[in-house]
């Protein structure tokens, strides 16, 4: 099978290209959307689609969510531009009391079968109101599905899953790495749900992370792999449904689990992690959290260095279980 070096956005615009060829119900509304999205991430489609399926919309985020339900709820399939995961907070009320709950309100008579895009993560220079990673509130909601793909390949095989789905998902994207570059293949196939990647096989320490936070950590345990630690590596690529088994098999042979996410630590889906784990396996040793402080995200460079997960935090925890 041939390849092509693709960016990030370059995969996301041609994995929504081919499933709107595939299926005439889905489309797309949000801001930026014609001018292919501020990543890139729809390049192409307004002219191989038309403004009939690449719709632009006024800056007002209830009326794109809300318009999305509606659209849903007459048989198309939306794919909702929120541009970045920041801004879905005007739209929180249709998001959370709407879409989530329509199918369960109903009786399964109606449904919400919508992809809401969500480019969320820190972004150098971005600040406080533009790098907030606000993944666990969603994994709070039942009715959501959660996606926070790391790489080219996940984002792609997700959002065909995402596309296809009969549920609502909220599919945040790495948006530091959308211009990072790919080998993909001439074609992707579909990766379901609450399925992680084992990236790494070891026997010493369970390192399990996602989305921008998971380069950082392949980091890390390559540079324990050349310090002869054994690291069971999982990128989890779904935040719910989760892969709970794979993650407590792992632990239950490392007895030592190091959870590493981007986003603040109180809170954060690694303490969901970390309390299953912790709830599951008797023999456990020791569990370490790598995560941001709970402040809002600097502007100024030099105090946003705090809010990066560095490989150097990792290791550090690592040899903290080691010596459990």
């Amino acid at each position: 099978m041939s390849s092509n070096t693709l960016t990030m956005g370059e995969v996301a615009a041609r994995t929504l290209a081919d499933e709107m060829r595939r299926d005439p119900t889905i489309w797309v509304l949000g801001e930026d959307v014609e001018m292919g999205g501020i990543f890139a991430q729809y390049k192409g489609l307004f002219q191989e689609f038309g403004a009939q399926r690449v719709v632009n919309t006024p800056i007002s985020e209830s009326t794109i969510m809300g318009a999305g339900l509606g659209a849903a709820l007459v048989g198309t399939r939306p794919v909702i531009e929120m541009r970045i995961a920041d801004f879905v907070l005007p739209a929180i009320d249709e998001l959370v009391n709407q879409i989530a709950k329509v199918r369960y309100m109903f009786g399964g008579q109606a449904r919400a079968s919508l992809v809401a895009r969500m480019p969320h993560g820190l972004m150098a220079g971005s600040a406080a109101q533009h790098s907030q990673i606000i993944e666990s509130w969603f994994v709070n909601v039942p009715g959501l599905v959660v996606a926070a793909p790391s790489t080219a390949l996940d984002l792609a095989g997700l959002l065909r899953t995402a596309l296809r789905s009969d549920d609502p998902v909220v599919f945040f994207e790495p948006k530091a790495l959308f211009k990072t570059s790919a080998d993909m293949p001439d074609d992707w196939p579909a990766i379901p749900f609450g399925k992680a990647a084992h990236l790494s096989a070891g026997d010493d320490v369970t390192i399990v992370s996602w989305a921008q936070a998971m380069p950082v950590a392949k980091t890390a345990a390559a540079e324990l792999a050349d310090a002869r630690v054994g690291v069971d590596l999982f990128d989890l690529r779904s935040l719910w449904p989760w892969d709970r088994d794979a993650i407590v098999a792992s632990v239950a042979r490392t007895r030592r689990l190091v959870v590493v996410q981007e986003g603040v630590g109180a809170a954060g889906f690694g303490a969901e992690v970390a309390a299953t784990v912790g709830e599951a396996v008797s023999a456990l040793k020791g569990i370490r959290r790598v995560a941001s402080p709970r402040i809002p995200v600097p502007f100024a460079p030099t105090l946003e260095e705090a809010c990066w997960i560095r490989p150097g935090m990792i290791t550090k925890a690592v040899k903290e279980v080691l010596a459990l």
